[in-house]
């Protein structure tokens, strides 16, 4: 019991600075005086009093977070976070169950922008805010940004970080303390949707709807403010730049950072992650905008080229964003999106999936493997961005495909046995675990998930979690050496 309370006193303090963070939408509600002021400042108030409380209870516990605590609090994090997201959208919206307010903040946290609410066109204007919040801080990590206000607070921040961060190379940093990345990535995030929002706002958003818009696309979220997505805006302009802030938030943040440096552009395409992204990707988009026209889905190739462009950027970099009913889409065109969702989008970025860098590995220790068959005593080394793998990492990342295809068969088995049909359960799963948002079928984009069970439900958020945690960091939980001395 004595080994948690330090990590309780440490969560406290995040539970702080969250809740300090409703005050935005309270105050947004109280400008704008919509109907959602209470619930807004009900939540903020109790968290914070609740908060301040337990961190003064087990102020004596504090001490330096080991290893093994990152994990811990990480797991912690993400739940209790969600349960303070969900309180204000419980309160507020009565026929929201509690199974449908804690999906809708995890979902909103874990940047999958699936939703259970209707008529969002008419929704109160702080609550659609709060979600493209929940979005926003949920792209860069709300465990980052605490990383670079925890040392302010007297904990040290290296360990989180670590458990957080998705991709293969943890240990490489832009800056030489861990708070500093934290510090250099939120300005850059920040920046971007501050562009995004303008960009938007130009093309003929409102100002409302470029705020929100900008924070679910620089965040790869998914949200929007109306029931018909980006198709409700109807403008190629807006696509376009939705697309441009999609590609922004797939690439890692390290190769936007060194194109900064080097002032150069060529830097994205030496990159080998962002060139095969980006070649896949165009790829793909030219074949599937000829099979629609060729099969006459669409009656011009320009506007085959337009949807099947837009929903490949969206759906397949893990966003979310719809401008057309892919649901109704040849089934071959639609599985190849949520195929691309596992495994196009680069590590280090907000994207979801297994990351395109261990489809990299396993592709080329894959082929390496054949060459050996045929040459036994051949020695090939892999290399990716002209860096050598070494065999350990190899197997981790092999181990960590397996685990992660096996976790989306075992769900959708779940799902198919909780009464839905295997497209629904299939697209369901995989839409979750990469957190891109919408499906096929029942969950496809002119639905939602609200017509899911609560027991489906609840598999969705279990799911949306393991994937924004990257699997280990949730599992390893459940391992018995986690919890021996």
């Amino acid at each position: 019991m004595y080994k948690v309370i330090p990590i309780i006193h440490i969560l406290s303090k995040l539970g702080i600075l969250f809740s300090v963070l409703l005050l935005i939408p309270t105050l947004i509600s109280y400008l704008l005086a919509d109907s959602a002021f209470e619930a807004f400042a009900r939540t903020a108030l109790v968290t914070i009093f609740g908060s301040c409380t337990v961190w003064l209870l087990t102020k004596r516990f504090q001490r330096e977070l080991r290893p093994r605590d990152g994990f811990t609090l990480v797991m912690l994090l993400w739940l209790s976070f969600a349960v303070i997201a969900a309180m204000p959208l419980y309160l507020h919206l009565p026929n929201l169950t509690v199974t449908d307010a804690f999906f809708e903040a995890m979902s909103g946290l874990t940047t999958t922008g699936a939703t259970v609410i209707d008529n969002l066109d008419t929704l109160s204007p702080s609550v659609n805010f709060w979600r493209h919040m929940l979005n926003w801080l949920g792209g860069m990590g709300i465990i980052v940004l605490a990383v670079a206000i925890l040392p302010m607070l007297g904990v040290g921040g290296t360990q989180l970080f670590k458990a957080e961060i998705p991709g293969l190379d943890k240990e490489s940093k832009m800056a030489p303390r861990i708070s500093q990345v934290a510090k250099k990535l939120w300005a850059a995030y920040s920046l971007t949707t501050i562009a995004a929002c303008l960009s938007l706002h130009w093309a003929g958003m409102s100002w409302f709807d470029s705020v929100c818009h900008a924070m679910s696309a620089v965040s790869l979220g998914g949200f929007s403010t109306h029931d018909g997505s980006i198709a409700y805006f109807n403008s190629q302009a807006v696509e376009w730049i939705i697309v441009l802030f999609t590609l922004f938030g797939a690439i890692n943040f390290a190769s936007h950072f060194a194109a900064v440096s080097n002032r150069s552009l060529k830097v994205y395409w030496q990159d080998e992650e962002c060139r095969v992204l980006l070649l896949v990707l165009l790829g793909s988009i030219a074949a599937a905008a000829v099979y629609l026209w060729y099969t006459g889905f669409y009656p011009s190739f320009s506007d085959a080229l337009r949807f099947t462009g837009f929903n490949l950027v969206s759906v397949g970099l893990a966003s979310g964003f719809t401008n057309a009913d892919f649901a109704q889409w040849p089934l071959l065109v639609s599985l190849w999106m949520f195929f691309l969702a596992n495994v196009l989008a680069s590590s280090g970025s907000m994207g979801g999936g297994i990351k395109n860098v261990r489809a990299l590995v396993l592709f080329k220790f894959s082929l390496r493997e054949m060459m050996i068959l045929l040459h036994p005593r051949a020695v090939r080394t892999v290399k990716v961005n002209n860096r050598s793998i070494p065999e350990r990492m190899a197997l981790t990342v092999m181990s960590f495909i397996f685990i992660y295809f096996m976790v989306v068969v075992l769900f959708s088995f779940l799902m198919m046995a909780s009464g839905l049909d295997f497209i629904s359960a299939f697209t369901a799963v995989t839409a979750c675990i990469t957190n891109a948002g919408p499906g096929l079928s029942e969950i496809g984009p002119s639905n939602n998930y609200s017509e899911l069970n609560e027991i489906q439900k609840w598999l969705c958020v279990m799911v949306m979690l393991l994937g924004r945690l990257e699997i280990f960091t949730v599992l390893i939980l459940f391992t018995p050496a986690y919890w021996r001395k």
